[in-house]
């Protein structure tokens, strides 16, 4: 048919032609939708998560004109109970919001074209049918429906895009609204005249006020993403059945691409860079292919109290609370580090657990993006315990503790001037940045539940190192033998019994009047 109007099953015929992970379940969800007060849907989440593969699949599904049963046979929509309700039952509209940017060049000229451009195709798809003044898409719309009583379903593609371009343009970004408004605000016109929506795009739907300006619309967004979360991203056994066919491990991939998580997903992977390190079979950053640092760098360095010290202390492996209810859901409204905090959520930069309220550097790729960041924001002192890493990470695995000692004395009166505190929630943090660079060997465990109580944190070794496992124990103004003998008291170690290799018992303390570590490091099993 048209490039606008029903443009039909090629795009998802080329996506099905290479490796497809099967995410045809959420048209069953979209289904259950249609003729309901739910029927409009905006599903947000960031850059490379597969918003437009979804797009198109459901414009594939929808599609009048079309018999698109074989390109869904043996896929898991085929399956369930919906599968025939509305196969190419729509007129379906399919508006891809940067195609109209990107032919405009002018923003305030891509609200009249795509109004313009769809009447044009609509004409075309039912001649003699809209009055030749016709201006008005939703009038349009209107009058094939009461000719003919077909419906309409919009597939609206980087819907936010507009407000990302024309940031400072009130007057662009009102139109837009006002259209969107128009076509899906409830009432008898849209009710019979448009079936469903599904709108994707990388922010919530934004705010004026308090108030959403699109109200008609059921939001799932990257923070709250609710009974959608399995269609964010990979899942844990998606990624697993992956690996099956290539030749990476499993466990490499967790480390560079998982730490997604949700409140009924708790594994969720990047989906873009999964399948380029399995297509290449190589690990690496392939966020940094679609994303500069650049923008990282500059949402960081904002000056807003408290926001370096979170940030230092994710990259410390830390949680931090994040107030996301304020976000006017844009790249210009900023009030304080909440705001910037829930634009990295919104772009994948950080993770953030509905549940705990609490925001994280996600896996060794992004974390690899805010070093980089951090670099180049001029935070020297933080590059500096960066560095030093590696040498502290060589220095306990030879069980020179004090070495290890004097590297924590550094790293600590380093994170101190930053976080202008002197307490065991600093200490930890300061821990975790000096042993940043450990996570390229270990995963890192806050908290472990072992023997009879929590170690503060344990370093489990990755397969493909010899590195022995890590028990360490932190105290205050006591001893580094205290910590030590809790570690042996309470089995912690016992936890780690699956284990098959060396142990080292690792007891730090930090004396808060002369400002001075003390480690003891203690061999605990040799290997087997």
């Amino acid at each position: 048919m048209g490039m606008l109007v029903n443009p039909g099953t090629n795009s998802f015929e080329s996506i099905l032609k290479k490796t497809y992970v099967d995410k045809t379940g959420l048209v069953d969800f979209v289904n259950s939708t249609i003729g309901s007060s739910n029927r409009m849907t905006c599903f947000s989440r960031p850059r490379r998560f597969g918003k437009s593969f979804a797009a198109k699949m459901l414009c594939a599904y929808y599609s009048r004109g079309y018999d698109s049963h074989d390109l869904f046979e043996g896929l898991e929509i085929s399956r369930l109970d919906s599968f025939e309700t509305y196969m190419n039952k729509f007129d379906v509209i399919y508006i891809d919001i940067t195609m109209f940017i990107s032919l405009t060049r002018e923003a305030k000229k891509v609200v009249p074209r795509i109004e313009k451009e769809v009447i044009a195709e609509l004409k075309e798809a039912y001649p003699d049918t809209i009055p030749e003044d016709t201006a008005e898409l939703m009038a349009a719309l209107i009058t094939v429906n009461k000719k003919y009583g077909n419906q309409f379903f919009f597939i609206i593609d980087e819907w936010d895009a507009l407000f990302r371009e024309a940031k400072d343009d009130d007057a662009v970004q009102k139109e837009y609204v006002q259209l969107l408004r128009g076509l899906f605000k409830s009432g008898p016109a849209t009710d019979a005249s448009i079936a469903g929506a599904y709108m994707t795009g990388i922010l919530p739907i934004k705010k004026y006020g308090t108030q959403s300006a699109l109200t008609d619309f059921r939001e799932y967004t990257f923070d709250r993403p609710i009974e959608l979360a399995k269609y964010v991203g990979f899942t844990e056994d998606e990624v697993r059945s992956l690996c099956e066919e290539s030749a990476l491990d499993f466990e490499d991939l967790e480390k560079w691409y998982d730490g997604y998580s949700f409140s009924r997903v708790s594994h969720v992977y990047n989906p873009n860079s999964v399948m380029q390190a399995v297509e290449s079979e190589e690990l690496g950053s392939y966020w940094t292919r679609t994303e500069t640092y650049e923008s990282l760098k500059i949402y960081i360095s904002m000056n807003f109290d408290g926001l370096k010290d979170a940030v230092v202390e994710m990259l410390g492996g830390m949680s931090v609370f994040v107030d996301v209810t304020s976000f006017a859901n844009d790249f210009t409204t900023f009030r304080d580090r909440n705001d910037v905090l829930t634009l990295l959520i919104h772009l994948g930069y950080l993770s953030y657990d509905s549940r705990t309220e609490k925001a994280r550097i996600p896996n060794l790729e992004i974390s690899r993006e805010f070093i980089r960041a951090v670099r180049g924001a001029g935070w020297s002192e933080v590059t500096r315990s960066l560095e030093d890493s590696e040498r502290l990470i060589e220095a306990t695995v030879a069980g020179d503790a004090d070495a290890v000692a004097e590297a924590l004395d550094i790293s600590h009166e380093t994170y101190s001037s930053i976080m202008k505190y002197n307490d065991e929630n600093c200490l930890a943090c300061a821990i975790h940045l000096a042993y940043y660079t450990a996570r390229n060997y270990y995963k890192v465990i806050q908290e472990f539940p072992a023997g009879k109580g929590f170690a503060d944190m344990v370093f489990l070794p990755r397969r493909d190192t010899d590195k022995p496992a890590l028990v360490v124990e932190l105290k205050y103004d006591q001893s580094a033998d205290t910590a030590i003998n809790q570690i042996k008291e309470k089995r912690y170690a016992g936890a780690l019994s699956d284990y098959k290799g060396e142990i080292l018992l690792v007891g730090v303390s930090y004396d808060r009047e002369n400002k001075r570590h003390a480690c003891v490091i203690e061999k605990y099993r040799t290997a087997f």
